[in-house]
């Protein structure tokens, strides 16, 4: 695997800035678990999350497993888990035994289609996102950043999808904390398309969120010629270990193909989405076109209200 420091310490003490030594600090880092190949990006030592490079392997869990969903408890990389919060709860849950492939935050289609044939990408079916090996980081003082590249292999050997992940874990302030989700995906082969379960249903970003008492789900998509037209969505609720409430907000970027995208909602799952590509379709990967999709997380305190989740989409919007 490929690791790269951050230079930006040593940019801001060329220019002459006179910034103090505490501010240069790598305030925001990423480590390697040694034992387990994931990445690890903390702020002050205390973790943010923990992305999945790596494949994991279903091991004692398949004991507890309904027969008839072991099928479904299938190793998996490439996803986010678990997802802390400000004071250190875990937000997302991993192999939950009632949908033992569900895994945290992950970008998967239940319809991935491969000259004439289907594989759930989802439901880890015939086809799965593995490592290529190829992985960068880099720390900060404000930012820490992993950029990750995996392939899609049909029957877990051949290779059609090339997949770069992109990770943003923003230094907390006030207002909370920022992750920047971005997702490079070209097709390696051809006739390869994405869809939605039955076309209308769940894929895309997907959110498997940890038990939550109080838990609410609000979202909100501005009717089509407004301008600007904001699409987020908010879950709330306090998470175990946590004494307040803790909010989760998902913000949708309007440069993404067929935006805004449809949310889906199972409150009794915990689980939240914007999918991808729009009802009713399905999207044909490109070799020289890669199909890119953009969000932003925000974890903060409490629930954030309209006029809050406004400003916020309006900020991450400017900030790109």
């Amino acid at each position: 695997m490929n690791g790269m420091r951050s230079k930006w310490m040593g940019v801001w003490l060329l220019a002459g800035l006179a910034v103090p030594t505490t501010l240069l600090a790598a305030t925001m880092e990423v480590r390697q678990d040694n034992r387990t190949g994931q990445y690890i990006i903390s702020e002050g030592g205390q973790p943010v999350l923990r992305y999945n490079y790596q494949t994991n392997e279903p091991g004692s869990l398949l004991a507890r497993v309904q027969p008839g969903n072991l099928k479904y408890a299938r190793a998996r990389s490439d996803y986010v888990h678990p997802l802390y919060g400000l004071n250190g709860e875990e937000l997302t849950l991993d192999w939950p035994v009632d949908h033992p492939h569900h895994r945290g935050i992950y970008w998967a289609w239940p319809e991935v289609d491969y000259h004439g044939e289907r594989g759930d990408l989802h439901a880890l079916q015939r086809v799965f996102a593995r490592p290529t090996g190829h992985c960068t980081w880099q720390d900060g003082p404000e930012l820490a950043r992993i950029e990750a590249e995996n392939f899609w292999l049909w029957e877990d050997r051949e290779p059609i999808v090339r997949e770069v992940a992109v990770i943003r874990a923003w230094r907390a302030d006030a207002t909370g904390r920022f992750i920047d989700l971005e997702f490079h995906f070209t097709a390696l082969k051809d006739d390869v398309a994405l869809a939605r379960r039955e076309t209308d249903k769940y894929g895309g970003l997907n959110i498997r969120l940890a038990a939550v008492d109080g838990q609410e789900i609000h979202s909100q998509t501005d009717s089509p010629g407004a301008v600007p037209r904001r699409a987020w969505a908010e879950v709330s609720g306090t998470f175990s270990g946590a004494k307040e409430i803790t909010g989760l907000a998902v913000l949708q970027a309007p440069g993404n193909p067929d935006y805004p995208g449809d949310w889906i909602k199972y409150p009794e799952l915990n689980w939240l989405q914007p999918t991808f590509p729009a009802s009713g379709t399905r999207w044909g990967l490109k070799k020289d076109r890669p199909l890119v999709l953009r969000f932003r997380l925000w974890i903060h305190s409490g629930r954030a209200g309209d006029a809050k989740l406004n400003e916020c989409w309006t900020r991450y919007v400017n900030s790109r």
